[in-house]
């Protein structure tokens, strides 16, 4: 069974002041998992995200935030249910509309760009749903589709136990970067056999990969769509539901679409100077408190180019499908949104400030084709602000939505609803030498003594030097060296030289002839450093091997079934 590192839940009500800011980190033991809040506390957690949600009456340009907030939940469950049942079976009652609405359940929600992920990644897929459960309500997954493909090939382990390597395994052939909702499959053939190949390398640590169960089912998908993202995602889930987990997923391409995202987005276009400010001072507060000095971590400043801003969007179309920015200034009767790249569309704006108007034209570029998208911390805003109680995160998510905590308080003047960290450290079940890092460190130092403390590593050298020591007029008469001399007499020159006060007349004799005496000892050392070198090269041999075989970046599909199985049953709660 794993263990969790829970931290009590003060630790998740934050307040405007740089001690706000936490450096998550994934758990160094393996099998360990990072849970914040306990398990126990969410469901109270949950419960005042609620309250704090439903009070607010904070007006988003004719509409408050809470009316977007009821409706957005209705279309995020009609969308879910929708994209899940044309590949998996969905809940009887949860097709009935009516359930929900007189049920009112909590909405638990988590999300993730659909690439093969790692398992203490994958956890984030299975607290969702098991909470869900245990409060009695509706687990969502958001497939982050608006993110762009980074990498077609994934790190493999191959070889031996003993000799392990490290290959990339192509699952597609490389094209250019797109969003994972418009990207294809380039290389079927490549696609369909990658799981054979993943095997393959594998089969001599672990000889029955999940990618065996897994790749199947994302190549049935191939059948129904050539999406790459949509296929991972689709099969993932499918296999996710044989497991037994109970949850629906919708790609985000289909939040931003909806018109209640399409109001939301007008009046962040309306208020662009004041977001803009807010978003880039609470990310020069973010970047202070951790000493960060690029400005493009975690996410960049939203810029200004001339009269236009930038927004917290992405943009393209369906002709051209290159991501990139959305810009937007201001008209005497709108907003002119462009990409600064030859593509322009104007919004109207009432001048009572209802943005309906511009919300409906923005709802009808989407049915056009146009792709207007949320950026990393829009996405978990609008998701933590319309769409459920609970949003998880894994650990990289929990740090840049500290700056969306800030944006949310002073933006929107509400706090900021509290969010729950999951994420753990699985490695792959081989066996690996029991060496760490200090034990190369020690070697290293000993070699570092053995260069500039020779004598300590003599039999010798403790030996006093026999006679007195003589002397030549008002000084010391300095012990003359040799490469004939012995270990003894070495070590006893040296410990004169260094008894011998520094002054500045002698202190450049005094270290001269200290680093001669070094030199002179190291014959007499030679078989120590050789043994001494043997272990070092057989530590980096075995720490190469820990390396290889111990890192937790492995994508889910290349460990055996039983062991995560075993793992997140293990960790996961059975009551709250």
């Amino acid at each position: 069974m794993g263990t969790a590192h829970e931290a009590p839940q003060h630790s998740m009500i934050r307040h405007c002041r740089d001690d706000r800011f936490r450096s998550f980190r994934a758990p160094q033991e393996d099998r360990a998992a990072l849970v914040e809040p306990p398990w126990s506390e969410v469901p109270a957690l949950a419960i005042r995200n609620r309250q704090i949600l439903r009070d607010n009456r904070y007006d988003c340009g004719g509409r408050t935030l809470g009316q977007l907030s009821e409706q957005a939940r209705r279309d995020l469950l009609r969308a879910a249910i929708g994209w899940t049942c044309t590949y998996r079976n969905v809940p009887h009652y949860l097709s009935e509309e009516r359930y929900w609405r007189q049920t009112d359940p909590l909405m638990f929600l988590a999300g993730h760009q659909p690439q093969l992920v790692h398992p203490g990644v994958w956890l984030k897929n299975f607290a969702l749903g098991r909470l869900a459960q245990l409060c009695g309500g509706i687990a969502i997954n958001l497939v982050i589709d608006s993110d762009t493909l980074k990498s077609t090939s994934v790190r493999v382990p191959g070889g031996s136990a003993a000799e392990p390597t490290v290959q990339l395994v192509a699952m597609d052939r490389h094209s250019e970067a797109l969003p994972y909702e418009e990207r294809r499959v380039a290389d079927r053939e490549c696609f369909v056999t990658f799981g054979r190949r993943v095997a393959e390398s594998l089969r001599e640590l672990i000889p029955h990969p999940l990618v065996n169960d897994y790749w199947p089912l994302v190549v049935k998908r191939l059948d129904q769509t050539d999406k790459l993202g949509v296929c991972l995602a689709q099969g993932r889930h499918r296999l996710e539901a044989d497991w037994g987990l109970n949850t629906l997923e919708v790609p985000q391409s289909a939040v931003c679409a909806s018109e209640a995202f399409c109001w939301f987005a007008a009046h962040l276009l309306a208020e662009l100077p004041r977001f803009r400010s807010v978003h880039n001072e609470a990310l020069g507060q973010y970047r202070r408190a951790h000493r960060i000095r690029t400005g493009a971590y975690p996410v960049p400043d939203l810029a200004e180019d001339g009269d236009y801003l930038e927004a917290p969007l992405w943009i393209w179309t369906a002709d051209d499908p290159r991501r990139r920015p959305l810009f937007c200034r201001r008209q005497h009767d709108g907003l002119l949104l462009a990409d600064r790249k030859g593509w322009s569309v104007s919004l109207p704006l009432r001048a009572d400030g209802d943005v309906g108007p511009a919300a409906e034209r923005l709802h009808e570029l989407a049915r056009q084709g146009v792709r207007l998208r949320s950026r990393a911390l829009l996405t978990t805003l609008w998701a933590r602000l319309a769409l459920g109680e609970l949003f998880i995160h894994g650990i990289g998510g929990a740090k840049y939505d500290q700056v969306t905590d800030l944006i949310i308080e002073r933006f929107f003047g509400l706090p900021a609803p509290g969010i729950m960290v999951v994420s753990a450290t699985v490695l792959l079940p081989v066996d690996r030498p029991a060496v760490t890092p200090a034990d190369l460190r020690e070697v290293s130092q000993q070699l570092r003594q053995m260069q500039y403390h020779p004598e300590k590593y003599i039999d010798c050298a403790q030996a006093a030097v026999s006679g007195r020591d003589q002397r030549h007029g008002d000084g010391v008469v300095p012990p003359v060296v040799t490469g004939q001399s012995s270990a003894a007499e070495l070590a006893a020159a040296k410990r004169w030289w260094i008894a011998l006060p520094q002054t500045r007349e002698n202190a450049r004799q005094r270290c001269r002839a200290i680093r001669q005496i070094n030199e002179l000892l190291q014959p007499h050392i030679c078989q120590q450093r050789k043994q001494l070198l043997a272990t070092q090269a057989a530590l980096l041999e075995k720490l190469h091997v820990c390396a290889v075989l111990g890192c937790r970046e492995y994508a889910f599909c290349l460990y055996p079934a039983e062991s995560l199985q075993e793992f997140y049953q293990g960790l996961l709660p059975n009551s709250l």
